[in-house]
């Protein structure tokens, strides 16, 4: 989950949380008051608060000095962004999902995978990867197959 904090006419930056070591995750979770679960909890929801101390508790790498409540970002200047391997996983399983469906089309597994683009911080790569994934699949396809042509080898059995 990556949090994009916009300060008003500044740059964006980027603040990865899964970049966070577990002395950082002490800090924020002792600073906002909120347990690691409610902070990923938060994250996904964007709480502002779980979004501000992650970001903050990164932004302390370059400006260790930097306290709390100094760091006090406008509610509009924090939003979350999925990065591409959260695109993938989660557009793969919805896909998989949809094409279960009698009924699957390309363009109901498209219409459900239609919200993955907006939320990821790379849109062309989301889009893309929803295109992909709407196609029809092949028939006879092995499940274990991945996209790259490679075997999944949780998928395969043991000999």
């Amino acid at each position: 989950m990556i949090i994009v904090y916009t300060p008003a006419g500044g740059e964006p930056e980027h603040f990865d949380a899964r970049s966070l070591r577990v002395s950082e995750v002490a800090i924020v979770t002792r600073s906002i008051d909120q347990t690691w679960k409610e902070i990923q909890a938060g994250l996904a929801e964007e709480d502002l608060v779980a979004m501000c101390g992650v970001a903050w508790v990164i932004k302390k790498r370059s400006q260790p000095t930097l306290r709390l409540a100094e760091f006090d970002p406008g509610v509009e200047e924090l939003c979350t962004r999925i990065d591409r391997d959260e695109v993938e996983r989660w557009a793969e399983a919805t896909a998989e999902i949809a094409w279960q469906d009698a009924e699957a089309t390309p363009e109901k597994v498209l219409a459900a995978l239609r919200i993955v683009p907006v939320t990821a911080l790379d849109r062309e790569h989301a889009e893309a990867v929803v295109e992909r994934l709407a196609k029809a699949p092949k028939a006879g396809a092995d499940p274990a197959q991945q996209s790259d042509g490679t075997t999944d080898p949780s998928e395969t059995s043991p000999i």
